[in-house]
């Protein structure tokens, strides 16, 4: 690997870099109708970009001695990007406790952080930076000749590291916001950051538009939501307690209460239909006395009378 091929491979880091932020500047554009300057970076280029389309080239250049068609180069960039874009946001989310960008609610998506159509389309920019973009470019780096090459990369190299500098100290004030903030939701913790880089440089303003739809997790909040689930799951149970008592003691004073408000005739009802059913049961035709028949016919006519006196009682009524 000798030094021009780095110089060019640098050539496109930047250069995809800057592509890459032209595109998300448009997506946002349509989105929000209004320019956002996109990016960790105050310049106009998105690392992440330049990052996948250098990687692709390097790993599409090693594996092009066996194999070079077009199915090769988008599965290579499927992979490749898609690695990129997760471990981005996975780094990015356990610094700075934020996450850029959450794709849950996309298909066929890897814990939010990448999805099967951004994975697709990553696939297909690799087809097209392999064997499209790249072809013209590396005619472009020749006809610049090796001393404008240099000389455009290492220009390009200082202006980056310097804004990789600024960007990274606004970063940690933006981290620290975050940690001290006691907001209990990210639109709490997201307007604190905006009024804490307000009165700040250019810099420091930019960054709070650069990401209106950034989701803060901060482990802080996370723990308070898990505190708070925790005690409303044992408030709930204590609660379901209670009723359950309660509805135990309601059966307890209804019977009670029905007993306390139960008629004498209701009882005396309740009683003769007792006695008369064990009449029945033990009084045997076959075996009766005399006796025993007279008993009986006596009690049925004496219940027959208490049977009329309720039909006219009930008429009357």
């Amino acid at each position: 690997m000798n030094m021009d091929y780095i110089v060019r491979l640098a050539l496109l880091f930047f250069f995809y870099s800057f592509l890459g932020w032209c595109i998300e500047v448009v997506l946002k554009y349509r989105q929000y109708h209004r320019f956002i300057n996109r990016g960790f970076l105050t310049g106009p280029w998105l690392p992440i970009y330049g990052s996948g389309a250098v990687l692709i080239t390097v790993f599409v250049g090693l594996v092009s001695k066996v194999e070079t068609s077009y199915g090769t180069t988008f599965v290579l960039s499927f992979l490749i990007c898609g690695v990129v874009e997760y471990l981005a946001s996975y780094i990015l989310e356990k610094r700075y406790h934020a996450r850029w960008w959450d794709y849950s609610q996309k298909p066929m998506n890897l814990n939010g952080r990448v999805w099967i159509g951004n994975l697709i389309l990553f696939g297909l920019g690799g087809v097209l930076i392999i064997h499209v973009a790249n072809p013209v470019l590396y005619r472009l780096f020749d006809a610049m000749g090796a001393k404008a090459r240099d000389i455009i990369a290492c220009v390009l190299g200082v202006v980056f590291i310097a804004d990789l500098i600024v960007s990274t100290l606004v970063m940690k004030m933006v981290k620290a916001g975050v940690e001290n903030s006691e907001a209990d939701n990210t639109e709490e913790v997201n307007a604190e950051i905006k009024h804490l880089l307000s009165d700040k440089s250019y810099f420091h303003r930019r960054f709070a538009e650069a990401y209106p739809d950034v989701i803060y997790r901060t482990e802080k909040i996370n723990a308070r939501r898990e505190r708070i689930k925790a005690e409303t799951e044992r408030l709930k149970a204590e609660a379901q307690q209670r009723i359950d008592g309660m509805g135990k003691q309601m059966v307890s004073y209804k019977e009670q209460i029905s007993s306390a408000f139960e008629s004498s005739g209701a009882i005396k009802d309740s009683l003769i239909a007792k006695q008369d059913r064990m009449i029945t049961l033990l009084y045997d035709e076959t075996k009766a006395t005399e006796e025993e028949k007279t008993l009986k016919s006596e009690i049925q006519n004496d219940l027959d009378r208490l049977g009329k006196r309720r039909r006219i009682g009930t008429k009357k009524k």
